[in-house]
């Protein structure tokens, strides 16, 4: 058992025990390896895998040089591993959308396994076009920037502009050399920590959906990853100067966390209220996007879930809602007729009319003292959130990202229109109070 794999491994080889169901857990991995150093075992990881013949290694301008060539030339090297050709695809900046997975479909059609290295859109890529036409990948991570290695979803954008998390598969394995990962930029690592924060917001949401509107929830992915998640945070600082115990604590969150939607098949433990800000500065800034990352993004939005949610439980009085506004208009002048059209499908599936608000009111009033202390158990200071972030070396306002202010407030107020997930934005919004909230963030 490694080091950095306690509770992985025994999730991967099927010794665990899922407490919830009293049976073996079984996760979609043969093989999950976090060590310190994976130099010299690159070829034997790949190719205990089963994977034979031809074999492409697909990596970025950037990646590549960290660490696809020295998996290429391992695998080249591999002597009677049945491997018959290994070819590098380097992408040029590359983004996961519908272009660049028919271009990645079509340069990797005569190869039988891909092998990705790279972090979120060479994961997503991979993961996505061989989960089409039923090839299998692995991944070498090279930066703890997301949750994605393990994670059984891959996000991409849509032809309309529109991100949306598709399903997929899992990779066969992932494999993660700390050392390489501890030496990438800082953003890319306090990237990674932005989208290990949300479990608190996460978790509110999740459960507030849960008990207003009687949707599934599970303690489950939360319980896997709570008590490496208080060791990370504790480490917060030395994320910013590429500590390897740092970065380790970090990829044991991200791969619990994507686990988590192994045993779920959904990803709401980690992708509420923040991620709909962050999707929608992806899919509606345009011109005015900065460039940043979705992990970089989300943890900003974390934040500002935070004191929403904050702003919430600090009113003893229940929070009293109205009819739900769905202005069609509005939202075509802001991202045109085809996304509109999406959004109103996806706003009237948790809308409530005069008499649904009525009815959730008085169920409110009724819960509301027993909720709140409930809601209150998941949460985690602002102020502690705050510092962590800015510790890890991550921005924590929209100005730090380099987005336009007002642009934010316009991501807060309207994020909840791109997701039928239920979240404290949905519960302010209809309450009259979010876009004054909103004000006050950026």
């Amino acid at each position: 058992m490694g080091r950095w794999t306690t509770l992985i491994d025994e999730m991967v080889e099927g010794r665990w025990i899922n407490p919830e169901t009293g049976k073996p857990g079984t996760v979609p991995y043969e093989k999950v390896v976090i060590d310190d150093h994976l130099d010299g075992r690159e070829a034997d990881l790949v190719t205990r895998l089963g994977f034979k013949g031809r074999i492409a290694v697909v990596c970025d301008e950037n990646t590549h040089d960290v660490m696809g060539a020295r998996v290429a030339q391992a695998l080249k090297a591999a002597h009677n591993s049945g491997v018959t050709s290994v070819e590098t695809i380097v992408l040029d900046h590359p983004h996961a959308d519908e272009e660049n997975l028919a271009a990645l479909r079509d340069k990797t059609r005569n190869v039988d396994f891909l092998v990705a290295v790279g972090s979120g859109t060479i994961n997503d890529l991979c993961k996505y076009v061989t989960f089409t036409d039923g090839r299998a990948y692995c991944v070498f991570g090279t930066a703890p920037s997301m949750n994605g290695y393990t994670s059984t979803t891959a996000s991409i954008t849509e032809s309309n502009g529109l991100k949306v998390s598709r399903p997929s598969h899992a990779p066969k394995g992932v494999f993660i050399d700390l050392s390489v990962n501890a030496a990438a930029p800082t953003y890319l690592i306090a990237s990674g920590f932005g989208d290990c924060l949300v479990r608190s917001v996460a978790q509110f949401d999740w459960w507030l959906s849960h008990r207003l509107l009687d949707t599934f929830y599970t303690e489950l992915p939360f319980d896997l990853e709570i008590a490496d998640e208080r060791e990370m945070m504790k480490r917060a600082p030395g994320l910013a100067k590429g500590d390897v115990e740092a970065v380790g604590y970090l990829h044991r969150v991200l791969t619990l966390c994507g686990f988590g939607v192994s045993f779920t098949g959904m990803s709401n433990h980690g992708s509420m209220g923040e991620h709909q800000i962050s999707h929608y500065i992806d899919c509606f800034a345009g011109d005015k996007h900065p460039g940043t990352l979705h992990g970089q993004q989300v943890g900003v939005a974390t934040l500002t879930m935070a004191r929403l949610q904050r702003q919430i439980l600090d009113d003893k009085n229940p929070p009293r809602i109205g009819p739900t506004k769905i202005d069609e208009a509005d939202m075509i002048r802001r991202v045109g007729p085809e996304i509109a059209k999406v959004c109103v499908s996806e706003m009237k599936q948790k809308a409530f009319d005069e008499a649904g608000a009525e009815k959730l009111n008085a169920k409110i009033a009724e819960i509301w003292p027993k909720l709140r202390a409930e809601l209150e158990a998941f949460s985690v200071p602002v102020d502690v959130m705050v510092k962590a972030l800015k510790d890890s070396g991550g921005p924590t306002t929209a100005r730090e990202l380099g987005l336009d202010v007002d642009f934010y407030r316009e991501a807060v107020i309207h994020a909840r229109e791109i997701r039928k997930r239920y979240s404290a934005l949905d519960i302010a919004a209809d309450a009259g109070y979010l876009r004054d909230f909103a004000q006050n963030e950026g």
